[in-house]
């Protein structure tokens, strides 16, 4: 037998699946791409145009097929919205600014008709409450609030169960690369025939008392939202967070401070809550030529003062008032809202231009 032609048959047998493989992830594969403009400006501040603002490119590629879905995407930030750098002359230095916003893998396995099971790694974001300001109260701070700013990043492993319309998902997510430090999240999403959508979710940092004198915090959060008619919307959040009254001695060499250090006392509870009503453009003539959505929302948060000592005088209650406009691959968002007072006017704009 030829030993030439042999291996001549199976190298052209390896080029051709691997010319096949190179196809399919060809097929499943979508370029993601887009750019971002995004600026605040309080009222309060005469001295300045914009509170804060950047300007921002967010690009990367997304597979999806049967059994594996995975995720990479990229921020870069140009010199002037990145990282600043002092030297010994204390003269300051700007750079660019790339981070790895979102990477992760997704195994996919179908166990029946109506079961699904799916493993989850990587560094995502839940967006969990869908809210234009508030909310997410199972993972961000209460202090943490902006247009369309509650989204919390998860270096994490996750386990998912789905039956019919129902997701059930189980987190272990870290905050440091030896895995001693850290949470536990688990999160149901039903979602039902008719258009009424229920979330709950628990969470508590578990991981960080495994190796270090911690505090325990523990937080529920549970999230609803009624679709009347198209763009007629009902929908709010509520959220409990309680950090365990312990006598914890902070000078030990293995004591490590909570996550939201800044906002639970040992002892202490939070229970805040918004509501939010998405309303059509479409009965007011002539609006829809302007906008697409229109969104108004009310949060309350008892003593909101002990949230953030920054704050002290922060009201409890907080308003925003967001629209939203879809020209095209463009999308206008704007709000106007309160900051620390209720009557302390706050503006923020974003323009997101998609280019795939």
């Amino acid at each position: 037998m030829n030993f030439k032609k042999i291996a001549a048959a199976v190298l052209a047998m390896g080029i051709s699946a691997f010319a096949a493989d190179a196809a399919s992830v060809a097929d499943n594969m979508n370029f993601k791409a887009n750019v971002q403009t995004h600026v605040t400006r309080s009222v309060a501040e005469d001295t300045v145009i914009f509170s804060s603002g950047y300007i921002r490119a967010n690009i990367g590629g997304q597979y999806k097929s049967e059994n594996l879905d995975a995720l990479i995407m990229l921020r870069i930030f140009a010199p002037e919205f990145g990282n600043k750098i002092k030297d010994g002359d204390g003269k300051t230095t700007a750079y660019d600014k790339i981070l790895a916003d979102l990477y992760w893998a997704n195994y996919k396995w179908k166990l029946g008709e109506n079961d699904n099971l799916n493993l989850k790694i990587g560094h995502w974001k839940t967006d969990w409450s869908q809210s234009t300001h508030f909310g997410t109260y199972i993972d961000k701070g209460l202090n943490s609030r902006g247009l369309w700013l509650r989204d919390y990043a998860h270096n994490a492993i996750e386990l998912g169960w789905k039956h019919g319309l129902n997701q059930l998902n189980a987190m272990v997510g870290v905050r440091d690369g030896r895995a001693d430090a850290g949470y536990i999240r688990i999160e149901d999403d039903m979602k039902f025939t008719f258009p009424l959508e229920l979330k709950v979710a628990y969470r508590a940092n578990v991981l960080d008392q495994m190796n270090h004198t911690a505090y325990m915090t523990h937080r529920v959060a549970a999230y609803a939202s009624y679709t009347f008619i198209p763009n007629l919307r009902l929908y709010g959040e509520y959220g409990l967070t309680y950090t365990q009254d312990e006598d914890l001695n902070k000078t030990v060499h293995n004591y490590m401070a909570q996550e939201l250090g800044y906002m639970n006392k040992p002892g202490e509870m939070f229970m805040p809550f918004y509501i939010g009503m998405e309303l059509p453009v479409s009965i007011v003539p002539g609006i829809n030529t302007v906008l697409s959505n229109f969104f108004f929302e009310m949060e309350y948060v008892k003593d909101r003062g002990h949230v953030d000592s920054k704050k002290p005088n922060a009201s409890d209650l907080a308003w925003t008032l967001a629209m939203a406009r879809t020209i095209g691959k463009s999308k206008l968002q704007f709000s106007v809202y309160n900051d620390d007072g209720i009557g302390d006017v706050g503006l923020a704009f974003r323009l997101t231009t998609t280019i795939k």
